[in-house]
């Protein structure tokens, strides 16, 4: 299968930012989250209470400090996932998280 992003709107009770509904194939499998800025973001997976924060200091989570790098395009550009969000949700699928 192969991973897909779509944008869902703006999150309720988070401010502004933005939600995205991320799908292996046509299930879905997780929400990703940023604020306005791009200082915070993570992703929550379907199934599990926790949310996983990447923090925008490559210290604290070295793959991802920004959303720019976890998301491709935008704007004018079709949206997708980065080769390190991919590399990622395949360590996770492998894991059984989803």
């Amino acid at each position: 299968m192969s991973f897909r992003i779509e944008h869902r709107g703006r999150p309720a009770g988070r401010g502004s930012g933005h939600e995205y509904n991320i799908y292996d194939g046509d299930r879905l499998i997780a929400t990703y989250w940023h604020d306005h800025r791009g200082d915070d973001h993570g992703i929550r997976f379907l199934g599990r209470e926790k949310e996983y924060p990447f923090r925008p200091r490559k210290d604290e989570y070295p793959l991802f400090g920004r959303p720019a790098d976890f998301l491709k395009g935008g704007g004018k550009q079709p949206l997708g996932l980065s080769d390190r969000a991919v590399a990622y949700l395949n360590e996770e699928k492998d894991r059984g998280t989803f």
